[in-house]
């Protein structure tokens, strides 16, 4: 089920929502709508330890083949991607948005966010949701990180469609 969408909308989840945010803010002709899930402000200290934990060694069975297949680099190119995240752990300069720098964002804006997202508190994205001048928030009763996959699709591509077409 794809999610048909209007010139200069976009979507970015997780680390792609960060990204979003950054060309939000300095190239904002570019992006009239965005959709922003599990995105983030700021590296807070839970998501930190995480981060630093970070090992292909420890991820579950299925992830690690998904991994394979999306990486035609193999098991070098897959390293490098987990370092890099177990980088972001110390970085403090990158993802440092204030609600000055959310103001400037000129696109309407969709943020979802798990409940549960053990990166993230909720908080964060509510923040964003009054820092952003044409914000809405959905809050995903129970939802972890990314929590558009599964049995919750559906209701995902609905919603975000819907969004974007406005």
């Amino acid at each position: 089920m794809p999610i048909r969408r209007a010139r200069g909308s976009r979507i970015g989840v997780s680390g792609g929502g960060n990204v979003l945010l950054h060309v939000a803010m300095r190239q904002p002709e570019r992006v009239q709508a965005m959709v922003l899930v599990s995105a983030t402000t700021h590296f807070p200290d839970q998501a930190r330890v995480i981060m630093r934990s970070y090992s292909f060694d420890l991820l579950p069975e299925e992830e690690k083949e998904n991994m394979r297949r999306r990486h035609p680099g193999g098991a070098a190119q897959i390293e490098r991607l987990i370092a890099q995240a177990r980088a972001f752990a110390d970085s403090h300069d990158d993802l440092n948005f204030t609600p000055a720098d959310l103001a400037k964002i000129t696109a309407r804006t969709l943020i979802i966010q798990g409940d549960r997202d053990p990166f993230y508190p909720l908080s964060i994205s509510e923040e964003m949701a009054v820092a952003i001048p044409r914000a809405e928030l959905w809050v995903v009763a129970g939802g972890g990180h990314g929590p558009i996959g599964g049995e919750r699709w559906p209701g995902f591509v609905a919603r975000a469609g819907g969004f974007l077409r406005k």
